[in-house]
């Protein structure tokens, strides 16, 4: 492989590593493959996370507002701008909705079920979360 070739290549290669970047309003998998994350930004929380029972879920709050994470069956502290917390997924397999304490409006899902790995369900519903 000829010079222009091999820095054609080597230009490819970080352009493809680049794009893989992840979306910051979606649910999924923590930095460097960790743990399940919920990202609150522009007053959403991106879509429907899928965890095992029991799982440790990350929470970091992205937005300009004070947000939580907040479902009859966990809690989080309200969070500040470039905040994280972590909560313990239910041990029951099921769906659980959510909301913010203050922003009745903003919805998100848990899907507690056996296998699950903090990977996104769906397209989480409207934009924004809401």
């Amino acid at each position: 492989m000829g010079m222009l070739q091999r820095g054609a290549a080597v230009a490819l290669v970080a352009v493809a590593v680049a794009a893989c970047g992840s979306d910051s309003n979606k649910g999924g998998q923590g930095p460097s493959g960790g743990g399940p994350v919920i990202t609150i930004k522009d007053f959403g929380y991106g879509s429907a996370l899928t965890v095992a029972p029991g799982a440790t879920v990350t929470v970091k709050q992205e937005d300009t507002v004070q947000h939580d994470v907040s479902s009859s069956a966990f809690k989080t502290k309200l969070l500040s701008k470039g905040e994280s917390t972590s909560f313990t997924a239910p041990s029951q397999p099921g769906t659980y909705d959510y909301t913010c304490s203050i922003h009745p409006r903003m919805h998100g899902q848990l899907i507690v079920q056996a296998g699950g790995s903090g990977s996104a369900a769906g397209d989480g519903g409207m934009p924004g979360g809401y």
